[in-house]
């Protein structure tokens, strides 16, 4: 099926491991041109972009923290000279911290809404005047299930990602009329570095919470969001698609 991504120019925040991996990848199966932000893991970003042109597709590593503008406009830029004006985005990039409300320092609030809220802000700001000019643009940002649901751990997560999902919905409204389409996925538990950190007791509770029963697949939040980058989802903006196994239904 041809989902009308060959040769767009896609830039992929935090896509050197996890979800942004997996979704560099399938862009790299769609055809596109694939540009994968890493903040300090470069040889994991190496090995990202080097299953990218496996697949066929041209990849390029760009560095850069997103909670910094400076260096957000000067990753535009670089994508701009290489490929032309970034079509797709999709804001990936995200810091987690599982803390109890004690050890939620101010410092821990800011870094992690700073990267998670106000990164996703400073790239899509910087992209969507010239989306808007050639009345072409995706984005979709990379949520979670922890910004739909009370979460008394992580409460900094929780609000950055539930504030992506509000900064989603008002972004798609404004800039709809000129064919930029704006979209969320929040995913549920998925199979990435983040759970290295978590306890096998706990993550079998997490599991038994799911109805489906195990760990989502990077790969299959990659299907969902390509999805929405393509021309399957035209009518398709300001949403939220939840990828939990079932752990949160909603009306």
């Amino acid at each position: 099926m041809n989902e009308g991504l060959e040769g767009r120019t896609a830039l992929v925040t935090g896509g050197a491991r996890g979800i942004g991996r997996a979704v560099c990848q399938r862009l790299g199966e769609a055809g596109a041109n694939v540009v994968i932000n890493y903040v300090n893991n470069q040889a994991a970003a190496e090995e990202t972009a080097q299953q990218v042109e496996a697949a066929g597709a041209n990849a390029h590593l760009a560095q850069a923290d997103v909670s910094c503008e400076q260096q957000v406009q000067k990753m535009v830029s670089q994508v701009k000279e290489r490929f032309g004006p970034v079509d797709l985005l999709v804001n990936n990039a995200g810091v987690f911290d599982y803390v109890t409300h004690e050890e939620t320092t101010v410092a821990l609030w800011k870094r992690t809404l700073d990267v998670n809220l106000t990164g996703a802000f400073l790239v899509s700001w910087e992209v969507k005047r010239e989306m808007i000019e050639r009345r072409f643009g995706r984005i979709v940002n990379i949520s979670s299930i922890g910004g739909l649901r009370a979460r008394q751990m992580s409460i900094a997560y929780a609000a950055s990602k539930a504030g992506l999902i509000g900064f989603t919905k008002s972004m798609a409204e404004a800039v709809a009329g000129f064919n930029v389409r704006v979209n969320a996925v929040a995913p549920g538990l998925i199979s990435t570095e983040i759970l290295d950190g978590v306890a096998e007791e706990q993550l079998q509770d997490l599991i038994t919470a799911t109805p489906i029963q195990r760990i989502g697949e990077p790969a299959e939040i990659a299907e969902l969001v390509v999805f929405l980058l393509s021309d399957r989802a035209s009518f398709t903006t300001g949403q939220t698609v939840v990828a939990s196994g079932g752990r949160v239904l909603l009306p």
